[in-house]
């Protein structure tokens, strides 16, 4: 990574603007194929009873793709508060992973600075903003630029899946109920790296199942679930680990 140097009170505003300008353009791409899955978010949404302001103040607030589509599908009165926010915990534990990885590019930069930045860090931006350091120099407001662009795509993808949503009124009957299966096969081909993600996954799973036998009706199934093929993944020999990374 080549950082930019770190931005700091006396820098000029056009070369932070210029950094911002590159990172949302650099995510364009990205952010069409963002609306897209964003529309489908909002169309799910739309079939449990979630309103237009509720979503956009989710969408603000939390801004994190896949953990939203999990609160979605568990969303039903009463609300499983605990649930709900224990199923998102287990899913975002990979930003500590990308929030590590982002170490060099924050460096001198003020708590405030790297709270605002991180709040709109995506896999896609984290990327994008990966890929352009290896070439050039970067700073967070690049990164910065690449989450508006990616945000303003989730929330006008979403916000429209919503409005068609209600508009339909009864989407299983065009088979869309399906969505929900359909984008969570798509995230979990997307997440697979080897041979080494098979047992933890195979965990997971069998974790998963056991759990919604025990506790039938609840959601408890999902975070058990992910912490369990976490737990297993981070037990596994790195010398495993390892030997898979030079077959794949």
């Amino acid at each position: 990574m080549q950082p930019s140097s770190p931005p700091s009170p006396s820098s000029p505003l056009p070369a932070s603007f210029s950094q911002l300008q590159k990172g949302f353009a650099a995510n364009l791409v990205v952010a069409a194929s963002v609306a897209a899955y964003g529309s489908v978010f909002g169309l799910l949404a739309a079939q449990k009873g979630i309103g237009w302001g509720q979503l956009l103040f989710m969408n603000l607030t939390i801004f994190a793709g896949s953990a939203q589509f999990v609160m979605v599908d568990m969303w039903q009165p009463p609300l499983p508060v605990a649930e709900i926010a224990l199923a998102v915990l287990v899913i975002n534990t990979r930003y500590l992973l990308i929030g590590a990885s982002l170490r060099q590019l924050f460096a001198g930069t003020t708590l405030t600075h790297k709270a605002l930045v991180m709040h709109l860090v995506t896999d896609e931006n984290w990327a994008v903003t990966l890929a352009a350091a290896s070439k050039r120099p970067v700073d967070t407001y690049f990164m910065l630029g690449g989450g508006l662009c990616i945000l303003m795509a989730w929330c006008a993808g979403s916000l429209f899946g919503n409005q068609v949503g209600a508009l339909l009124g009864n989407p299983e009957r065009l088979g869309l109920d399906f969505a929900f299966t359909a984008v969570f096969t798509a995230l979990l081909c997307s997440f697979w790296r080897g041979g080494r993600d098979l047992l933890p996954w195979l965990t997971a799973a069998a974790v998963a199942l056991v759990v919604e036998q025990a506790v039938p009706g609840s959601k408890w199934y999902i975070p058990a679930g992910g912490l369990s093929g976490a737990l297993c993944a981070a037990l596994m020999p790195a010398h495993a680990a390892g030997k898979d990374r030079k077959q794949t």
